[in-house]
């Protein structure tokens, strides 16, 4: 086991391109040349025949966007008891000390039915979200591939997931910040509204358009950096599984298992994002809680531990968030016959300009 664990280590989201280069090349020569090409080439031909539309078509992006749509807005929503507990942890650390006290204190407030709150903008918001977020990143990451060609984008694929992911969530957390800053409202100012529907016509009599995206500078700071990292980490990872951990090629394995690797690969991916965003977190949760506030002030009022309050609560939601949310995203691209292309390899190009192949 531990044999794996070495290489893998190694193979991180931003290790050097061209050592890994090298190390590709390696391992590409120690591979027998016919079996597995001829294996590889009628899996790939057999495949072809069952897909439902054309990588990169209008249909393709259209159903990945639905797939964004399926995978964020259904887990956040199911998660609004453990995001309501972190955010009153986060905005009033005296009163909830915990996850368990904040459960507890939540209950015996407003009752089991105390827990849901908020879900309505949550599901329509990262509905949304997940729609731009899923759906942009395979544009952008299609179109920025194009731009660097074949070498570069396969030299260069880490830097091409971060730069395709940023790209995406910059428009998603547009179309998320309105629903962001109901959902924060009524999960932490008690009495304030108990529905998005006396959120909504409230928020904007106090302050205005400016009451749903005063909140939008924070929400890239905490988002982008997470998508980059969910984005990249996650590719990155699934490349590794599946050339150090998993006993056979990808193509050789079943959906079902492919769809394991893609669990597993999201939690890894997952606690890492938690990390990388939340302190950026803290800050939208009391933003969006209090009235004339900036996101700086808010920052030097919090400190350096107050900005992570809850970490231990958002690594469980997030962790879980994310490899849920890569599965059923990779589920729906199985459902529907979308083209799923394995790992990246090195181009025959690049074989050839590095006398790798014969």
């Amino acid at each position: 086991m531990f044999s794996s664990i070495a290489p893998l280590a190694r193979l991180n989201p931003f290790y050097a391109p061209h050592f890994q280069l090298v190390q590709d090349g390696v391992r590409k020569r120690a591979e027998p040349a016919e079996a597995p090409a001829t294996r590889r080439s009628l899996a790939a031909a057999s495949a072809a025949e069952e897909y439902s539309c054309a990588y990169g078509s209008g249909r393709f992006f259209m159903l990945c966007g639905l797939g964004g749509i399926i995978s964020c807005g259904t887990t956040h929503t199911a998660l609004v008891p453990l995001d309501l507990v972190k955010c009153r942890m986060q905005v009033d650390p005296q009163k909830y000390k915990s996850i368990f006290n904040g459960f507890s204190v939540t209950i015996k407030e407003d009752g089991v039915r105390g827990l849901a709150k908020g879900w309505a903008p949550t599901f329509i918001g990262y509905s949304m979200q997940g729609l731009c977020k899923f759906g942009f990143y395979e544009v952008f990451k299609i179109l920025y591939g194009n731009m660097l060609g074949e070498e570069n984008a396969y030299l260069w694929r880490t830097s091409l997931y971060l730069a395709a992911s940023a790209s995406a969530e910059f428009f998603a957390d547009i179309a998320l910040a309105p629903m962001e800053a109901a959902k924060v409202r009524i999960q932490t100012q008690p009495g304030y509204a108990n529905t998005l529907r006396q959120a909504v016509p409230k928020m904007f009599g106090e302050e205005g358009i400016w009451a749903f995206y005063k909140g939008v500078a924070p929400l890239w700071m905490r988002q982008i950096p997470y998508t980059m990292m969910k984005f990249a980490c996650f590719e990155r990872t699934v490349e590794a599984l599946y050339k150090y951990v998993v006993p056979k090629p990808r193509s050789e394995c079943t959906k079902g298992e492919q769809l394991v690797v893609t669990f597993v690969a999201g939690y890894i991916a997952g606690v890492f994002c938690a990390i990388v965003s939340h302190p950026a977190d803290s800050v939208v949760s009391v933003l969006n809680k209090e009235k004339g506030s900036s996101a700086s002030q808010v920052l030097m009022r919090l400190g350096f531990k107050g900005v992570w309050k809850g970490l231990f609560a958002r690594i469980i939601m997030i962790g879980t968030l994310t490899a849920l949310q890569w599965f059923i995203y990779d589920s729906v691209k199985v459902y529907f016959r979308l083209p799923r292309p394995p790992p990246p390899e090195m181009p025959e190009s690049l074989k050839k300009k590095l006398g790798l192949t014969q």
